[in-house]
């Protein structure tokens, strides 16, 4: 019997961007090291449906695309499946020339057959030379005559690890329409439908899912398969946790799929990820790429890892991301041709199989922020590691327009970084992240950024409380931490259109800089900035005209930590351009909270074995399934 592992598809959407990621019927070319597009005349018109595509006369196809070419490398490494067989059905005469790739991103021809009327072609391809990496791909050729890409598959005989199916977990929180169209691309979505139980959708909102437009018309096509759930803000953690309890409950699950709601999904990868599940040779976690919604060729997401000394999070080749396949395509970006591993995947998509959370137990109840990098880190710890699949993606916002490490989610940043590398580090006092940690709320507060400075002091003295109070706060450290704005004029969005705002000597225009100019401090002078710039801010006193009224003006992508401090106040522009915030110095909440965070910050130095012991101790009743039930019956 062939199971499919994978299917080759096209673009739901009528959208040229996403042509790039589907079907590469362009022709390139380098100069020096870079590729460069020599012609394009992709056509929207030549996709015919889901499965079929044109290749006109004279024209060549590639699917060597992201979500087309088959990531041999991750299949030979994680799974035990050594041989698939590609088979593409056409009508029309045609060449079809199958490749693959190594490691480091050098093509090889692996097979060619001429085609003519209606052929199935199969292709038996081993899957034993992948170590470091590698693609698998084919690409069509017609002639004088048009062709047509009936449909393709990547099948094996081999049978897999684990039968059973996943249930999908949703969270959202006031976003009603993306989960509706979410929902709407399931039911469209029947091959991927056959590997999922149930899918619960956890409404922690106020407008809600069940109210949308086309709600009750993708419900009855859903049938029972759709469990709404309805229950307060606790978070992305609390709504994952709810997904995962319920998966527990259900006899016939191997997985819990969990979801973002404010994404674009495509189907189909969904699919490869359960699929790839089933698969593994022992049960791991499989998680999903993350696509800009906004831009949607340009990848964030590839492998994300924690650093361990400073215990933070990045992408592996932070450097290399985003990466534009509008710009360069997959053939010609070497780099993704790699085998990257990954310490943990972001829960806008991640597989999570149901044998790990019977043995390390359910999300930690952080609200947001760093769940899903501790859990995957508790994972690995047992023996359940994550793997960052390629092919397997989702549109989602991404964090180009916002920054929310100035807002109150900067509380959950400090803390949840925190409480992670008491549980997870293991480097002696948390190697650099309270030195780091320090350095952020320096930084915070030679830019005049008093707010979250406040709120990350409020997170470490919740962590030196003890770990009691992650459950006790889950629904109130939100409301709590936005509350406090009020306190902070800086956290006010000016918007007014009837009131423009000017200051008093104009904007600063700054010349685009790399990250290791000049123009940013660095070792002795990073050292000596910092100190005259805290001693300045300690002695010096605003000028009362500087308070009254912004002293100059930044654009977002000027206003940098070595360039405010030299300012009394400041006009700065938000992030999604919406509005402007005014920055002010104030040289007694400065005073005060510069010795807050030397204080808060040694004491946790002091402490760490202390607080690290409690808190690994405490750690499987916080997570444990019967706390979360208690919890979940304490909000209903």
């Amino acid at each position: 019997m062939a199971h499919v592992l994978q299917n080759v598809v096209f673009p739901l959407d009528r959208d040229p961007d996403l042509l790039p990621l589907y079907a590469d019927p362009e022709t390139w070319s380098l100069i020096g090291d870079k590729p460069v597009r020599v012609s394009n005349r992709a056509q929207l018109g030549n996709i015919l449906d889901r499965h079929r595509a044109r290749i006109t006369a004279g024209r060549r196809v590639s699917l060597g695309t992201y979500f087309n070419a088959f990531p041999a490398s991750y299949w030979q490494h994680w799974t035990g499946v050594r041989q698939v067989r590609l088979t593409v059905r056409t009508t029309g005469p045609a060449t079809i020339l199958v490749y693959r790739s190594n490691g480091s991103g050098v093509r090889q021809r692996v097979d060619t057959r001429e085609v003519s009327g209606e052929s199935v072609t199969d292709f038996d391809l081993a899957l034993t030379q992948y170590s470091d990496g590698g693609w698998i791909w084919f690409d069509m050729v017609a002639e004088d005559e048009s062709a047509v890409l009936e449909r393709a598959e990547w099948t094996t005989e081999q049978a897999p690890e684990r039968t059973g199916k996943a249930s999908l977990g949703i969270t959202t929180y006031n976003k009603p329409d993306y989960c509706v169209e979410t929902l709407q691309a399931l039911a469209a979505a029947p091959d991927a439908l056959e590997l999922v139980d149930r899918i619960f959708l956890v409404d922690q909102g106020t407008q809600l899912v069940a109210a949308q437009e086309g709600y009750d018309e993708v419900a009855q096509a859903l049938g029972e398969t759709l469990q709404i759930i309805r229950q307060p803000n606790l978070g992305g953690s609390g709504g994952f946790a709810r997904a995962m309890h319920e998966t527990l409950q259900r006899p016939d699950n191997d997985f819990v799929q969990l979801l973002d709601d404010d994404v674009r999904l495509e189907p189909e990868s969904l699919r490869r990820s359960i699929v790839f599940g089933q698969y593994a040779t022992t049960p791991m976690l499989v998680g999903g790429h993350m696509f800009d919604l906004l831009d949607r060729p340009k990848l964030h997401g590839w492998a994300e890892v924690v650093d361990e000394a400073p215990f933070m999070w990045r992408n592996l080749y932070q450097e290399e991301m985003p990466h534009d396949f509008g710009s360069s395509n997959l053939r010609q970006s070497s780099l993704l041709h790699m085998r990257m591993d990954a310490d943990y995947n972001g829960w806008w998509m991640c597989l999570i199989p149901l044998d790990a959370i019977r043995k390390v137990g359910l999300a930690l109840p952080a609200f947001i922020k760093w769940d899903d990098a501790e859990f995957c880190l508790r994972a690995r710890e047992a023996g359940f590691p994550t793997v960052s699949l390629p092919g397997v993606a989702l549109w989602h916002v991404s964090w180009v327009n916002k920054d929310d490490t100035i807002d109150w989610q900067a509380y959950f940043h400090a803390r949840n970084r925190i409480v992670a590398g008491l549980l997870h580090s293991n480097m002696p006092r948390g190697g650099h992240l309270i030195r780091h940690s320090r350095r952020v709320d320096l930084k915070h507060l030679m830019m005049m950024q008093y707010y979250p400075v406040a709120l990350r002091a409020r997170a470490l003295q919740d962590v030196l409380s003890g770990p009691a109070h992650m459950r006790r706060n889950l629904a109130t450290a939100m409301p709590a931490a936005r509350a406090l704005a009020a306190e902070y004029p800086e956290t006010v969005v000016h918007r007014d259109p009837s009131t423009v705002l000017h200051s008093r000597r104009g904007r600063q225009v700054y010349k685009q800089m790399s990250r290791n100019s000049l123009d940013n401090p660095s070792g002795l002078r990073l050292r000596w900035f910092t100190v005259s710039t805290l001693i300045a801010h300690w002695l010096h006193q605003p000028n009362p005209e500087n308070v009254a009224r912004p002293e100059v003006e930044f654009g977002k992508e000027d206003a940098h930590w070595w360039r405010l401090p030299a300012f009394d106040s400041a006009l700065v522009s938000t992030a999604d351009g919406s509005g402007k915030n005014i920055y002010t110095r104030d040289r007694r909440k400065y005073r005060r909270m510069l010795r807050e965070s030397f204080r808060l910050h040694a004491q946790l130095r002091r402490r760490w074995p202390e607080l690290q012991k409690r808190y690994r101790q405490a750690l499987p009743e916080l997570v444990s399934p019967e706390s979360w039930h208690s919890i979940f019956e304490e909000k209903a």
